[in-house]
């Protein structure tokens, strides 16, 4: 997940690479344009035009938790230390280079001192100091992040160019969690106004490739090249974010050269896009990179507290058919917390079998039984009723909670399906406003499962399910200090047990990046990280 993709876990709609999710709507002109069948590019050819689906709420690196806001705030603003694209190993970015102590618990690193902000203002340790401060400040609304931070107990500035972390524990991501602290510049933001609600928060001041220029509300974001950069100039010279909800309308504007840059959904990755005529004028790419969808089930509903309940509910869900139906085969069926290529997850492990026989035996067993014949089970008079929160951003949430509602009916669980525009359903989400949901989750190419599943994150983290586990909870927190890779495997297997075990979430598919790129540009490589704008080519209009 990137701001930086190998960082923290970010809310990401299911199944798009820049979190491209559909609003219904209908453009007849579009549409209409599109029978001539030209394949047109856009008349500046240093601009590069990438959709987006939907609108992210703001650009501040260290409130915000989208995919959306991650993928345009990579290219604004820059951490310590950096992934390189194809190792995946860290690498030196605002960091000349650093200093481990022996017992593990002090980290330095060492400034460029060539690094201004977009602004012209000097980049120092003041930054980097100021934002680790607003970071652990109890009013930030970020307790996703916050969690990263809790075994630092300070970060002092040596010199202007020289800062230091201390830890209180070792910490096996110590370097990394210290190395890609989110940044912003504290002369823009230590200011005596509300961080939360800060100006710059959708006017971002970063040291990046690129500065923002530009947002209209619900049509564009633009960035320009950054004539302060410290590193090498990218060829592109503009990036312009284009707000367009819906995806088939979205498809045709990439192929009248409208958009250089689109993720796919399987449907048009499939019968859309696969012509002759296209692939002359499109690359296509698809790769794999640390994700998954689920189905969450909120154990503070007292229909959900069972964990044989939610097994039964797992095995109601018929996954593999519909990976096939709505996803084209696109995909695998993953059974738990960790990246299905990681190094953590288990593959001894399968998935519950789609079978309903079984299921309605443990909801029987669990007491759930249709008591006075109205078709609906009940258990000491509580109907077995509930709602499933799902954004009207993603037609596959919808179509799967269609096909949910049907097959739940036939066992008699009554399902309603709640659609909220995303901003609402984000925030229902914290709120912990709803009985079930279904999201997708960006993962850290080195992963700690704290933030998503310790019993501590269930207020304000990310463990908006309420999974309450004492055993898991002692194995998140010895792998934490954990330096052997091999125990931490062993580890996080056993973990990958417990959550199978529990099934606090239906997991569903890991699902691969579907994306065309106009080929217009060149050098358009698909890294382990993925693409990677900053290096591409401008090759013709």
């Amino acid at each position: 997940m990137n701001y930086r993709q190998n960082k923290k876990y970010y809310l990401k709609v299911v199944l798009t690479q820049f979190c491209s999710v559909p609003y219904y709507m209908v453009m007849v002109a579009l549409l209409f344009c599109f029978s001539c069948s030209r394949f047109e590019s856009v008349r500046d050819s240093h601009t590069l035009y990438v959709h987006l689906s939907a609108e992210p709420g703001h650009l501040n690196p260290i409130t915000s938790t989208e995919a959306i806001a991650s993928s345009i705030n990579t290219y604004i603003y820059e951490t310590l230390l950096d992934r390189d694209y194809d190792t995946l190993e860290l690498k030196p970015l605002l960091a000349s280079h650093w200093e481990i102590s022996p017992d593990k618990l002090h980290y330095r690193f060492y400034l460029k001192k060539n690094i201004r902000w977009s602004d012209g203002k000097p980049f120092t340790a003041d930054d980097i100091v100021y934002s680790f401060h607003v970071i652990k400040d109890p009013e930030v609304a970020n307790a996703p992040l916050k969690v990263y931070y809790i075994d630092v107990v300070s970060v002092k500035k040596i010199s202007p160019y020289i800062v230091e972390f201390t830890y209180s524990r070792p910490y096996f991501l110590a370097l990394e969690i210290c190395g890609s602290i989110p940044v912003v510049p504290k002369h823009i933001f230590d200011d005596g106004t509300d961080f939360n609600t800060h100006k710059n928060n959708r006017h971002p001041i970063g040291t990046g490739p690129y500065i923002f220029s530009k947002w209209e509300t619900g049509k564009r974001i633009e960035l320009e090249l950054n004539p302060l950069y410290w590193g090498n100039k990218p060829d592109i010279k503009k990036v312009i974010y284009k707000v367009i909800p819906e995806p088939s309308v979205a498809l045709q504007m990439l192929k009248k050269g409208e958009i250089d840059v689109m993720s796919l959904r399987p449907i048009q990755w499939v019968r859309q896009t696969d012509s002759k005529h296209f692939k002359e004028a499109f690359y296509r790419f698809t790769y794999y990179q640390p994700y998954y969808s689920y189905i969450g089930w909120n154990a503070k509903n007292l229909l959900f507290n069972d964990k044989n309940v939610r097994k039964a509910l797992t095995m109601l869900i018929n996954r593999q058919a519909i990976l096939d139906s709505l996803l084209f085969g696109l995909g695998m069926v993953v059974t738990g917390p960790f990246y299905i290529y990681d190094k953590y997850y288990n593959h001894d492990i399968q998935p519950l079998p789609y079978d309903p026989v079984k299921a309605k035996e443990l909801l029987k067993n669990a007491g759930w039984v249709d008591s006075d014949g109205d078709g609906i089970l009940d258990r000491g008079g509580t109907k077995f009723s509930f709602t499933f929160t799902i954004t009207s951003a993603s037609k596959f949430a919808e179509r799967l909670a269609t096909i949910l509602k049907e097959d739940f009916a036939k066992v008699g669980i009554q399902m309603d399906i709640n659609r909220y525009e995303w901003a609402v359903f984000v925030n229902k989400i914290d709120k912990r406003d709803f009985d079930a949901v279904t999201l997708g989750w960006s993962l850290s190419w080195e992963g700690d499962p704290y933030q998503l599943w310790h019993s501590s994150e269930v207020k304000a983290g990310s463990n908006f399910c309420y999974f309450i586990n004492r055993e898991a909870d002692e194995i998140i927190e010895k792998a934490r200090k954990e330096f052997d890779v091999n125990k931490r495997i062993a580890l996080y297997r056993r973990f990958h047990e417990i959550i199978h075990d529990e099934q606090p979430y239906t997991f569903l598919y890991c699902t691969p990046a579907l994306v065309a790129v106009s080929k217009r540009f060149s050098n358009v490589i698909v890294h382990k990280r993925g693409l990677n704008y900053v290096e591409w080519k401008v090759t013709g209009n």
